[in-house]
């Protein structure tokens, strides 16, 4: 199958195959004798595997470690568990921050009561405000001007 084929098969980018191949993620394939491409069923699995572990939102050096895995199937795999881990730590991480970000912008949102009586806006005067404190323990630098 050419390129186009194999990117409409597992709804990966024709860049984005490129790049694996070039990253070593996805071996080359044979070329026709009009220099395209010619991928084959074992290119369509393997980067199934890949699209499915960036699914995971795992980076490509953990996928390329798990390819090592994939490709030494008579190997000991029991760092495939500890890659897991590692992985769940770093969303776990993710998700903590996250729910930081959302008490964050639930505590801006409640700064508006949806009128100005004085043309202010809440959320801006709290926005600026705290750019201004930022700006200045971060650089000395002169409040915002609004």
């Amino acid at each position: 199958m050419q390129i186009k084929q194999l990117a409409a098969a597992t709804g990966v980018d024709v860049e984005t195959i490129r790049y694996y191949e070039k990253q070593g993620l996805l071996p080359a394939p044979a070329r026709r004798d009009n220099g395209y491409r010619e991928y084959e069923a074992h290119h369509l699995e393997r980067l199934s595997f890949v699209r499915h572990c960036r699914a995971l939102d795992m980076p490509l050096a953990e996928i390329a470690r798990l390819l090592g895995f994939v490709d030494d199937p008579g190997g000991h795999c029991d760092g495939v568990d500890d890659l897991i881990g590692e992985q769940l730590a770093r969303v776990r991480a993710r998700l903590q921050s996250m729910h930081a970000l959302e008490k964050q912008l639930l505590r801006l949102q409640s700064r508006c009561d949806g009128r100005h009586p004085d043309g202010n806006c809440g959320i801006l005067d709290e926005l600026v405000a705290a750019a201004h404190g930022e700006a200045c323990a971060c650089h000395g630098s002169a409040p915002l001007s609004t």
